[in-house]
């Protein structure tokens, strides 16, 4: 059940109760794409720096380990030690985005395996018994993730089945969550936006997913090679055709300032692999800006990655010697640069709720996005 607690403009601040605990939103789901985050990252770690939620994906873990292998020890939950929520994207993206040679049909995908080469079908179906194998808290619908540039042709065509592959993917949870050896049997569903970069066609979409009454729903297709003001602009004409009293998620999104420019636009749950990738290597956000430890400049620098930051690396190691660690190839220094990056993803978060909560969101937002604009010279 999805609570709206406050709005600010467009802004939402809201929670989303599920079987596995409660979400505050707005909220940056950390990713752990094979059920785990990359850079040695554990999840005694994500509880300390304040992660709600976790995002696997449900492709990777269909052709390693096996969904099935999941299902037998227990379910994601208890394979990877986390009590808390897990959403799973359903692989509708690594589909069309890694698995090469692939043939679209009604019925689903036929593709083959980026690990072995083997022969996979995937379809909506499909889809939704790994990730009810897998029995994460939300499973997202699978969709086709065609081409931003594609052609209108192309993409009414494509958004038209998404929505009939959406239909099927809600009767077969239906159904999934009503069999008696179904791990999670509460299981959720959200719906995802298609349309690339054409208002009528994500307008017209998002009116009919809306019907099927989901329990959330995403924005999908965005993030892959527009700009910023094209996402912007397909945000300001597509959320308010998405109901208000559910969760709104920009899927794959991103930096710092497109999360607080999509909160602005009524969005509230968000991932990205940025702050994990950049902290891989060696890049740190701040609020005066991101960092690149590799810099000589940080080579006697005694200070913290970013003063006042209460992450497990800033409370206790130097720019110094974390610089050091990346320029060793010692894994620690990924580790302690990954650790902050989502701590700064979760705590800007948690700000940005309060700032919704005291009425202030457009100030905090204009003050944040003018800091880590500022090339500080630290």
């Amino acid at each position: 059940m999805y609570e709206l607690l406050k709005t600010d403009g467009a802004a939402k601040r809201g929670r989303l109760i599920t079987v596995h605990g409660i979400v505050e939103t707005p909220v940056f789901m950390n990713v752990g794409t094979a059920a785990a985050i990359k850079g040695a990252v554990a999840t005694t770690d994500l509880r300390e720096i304040g992660t709600q939620v976790e995002l696997s994906n449900t492709y990777h873990l269909h052709v390693r380990p096996g969904d099935k292998v999941v299902k037998s020890l227990g379910g994601l939950h208890r394979f990877m030690a986390w009590d808390r929520p897990i959403l799973t994207d359903s692989g509708g993206f690594q589909v069309f985005s890694l698995a090469g040679l692939r043939k679209i049909k009604e019925e689903g995908v036929y593709f083959h395996s980026h690990i072995d080469g083997r022969k996979i079908f995937m379809g909506p179906e499909e889809s939704m018994q790994i990730q009810s194998n897998l029995a994460s808290t939300i499973a997202m619908a699978f969709d086709e993730c065609p081409s931003s540039v594609a052609d209108r042709e192309y993409m009414e065509r494509s958004v038209d089945r998404t929505t009939r592959w959406l239909v099927r993917c809600k009767v077969e949870m239906q159904r999934l969550n009503s069999l008696p050896d179904t791990l999670n049997p509460q299981q959720l569903l959200f719906g995802i936006n298609q349309g690339g970069v054409y208002e009528d066609i994500r307008i017209r979409h998002a009116r009919e997913i809306a019907r099927l009454n989901l329990d959330g729903y995403a924005v999908g297709g965005l993030a892959v090679g527009e700009t910023h003001e094209e996402m912007y602009r397909i945000l300001d004409a597509v959320v308010p055709y998405l109901p208000k009293d559910k969760p709104t998620y920009l899927m794959g999104v991103g930096t710092p300032e497109n999360i607080l420019e999509a909160v602005d636009r009524g969005v509230d749950f968000f991932d990205c692999v940025y702050p994990s990738r950049n902290g891989r290597h060696g890049h740190v956000y701040t609020d005066r800006g991101k960092l690149n430890l590799f810099n000589a400049r940080y080579e006697l620098d005694e200070r913290p990655i970013e003063e006042g930051c209460q992450c497990p690396a800033c409370r206790n190691y130097s720019r110094a010697y974390i610089r050091h660690l990346l320029k060793a190839k010692e894994m620690l220094g990924m580790r302690l640069c990954v650790l902050h990056n989502l701590y700064f993803y979760n705590t800007m978060m948690a700000e940005i709720r309060g700032a919704i909560e005291a009425g202030t969101y457009k100030e905090y937002k204009d003050r944040k996005i003018a800091g880590m604009r500022s090339k500080s010279t630290s």
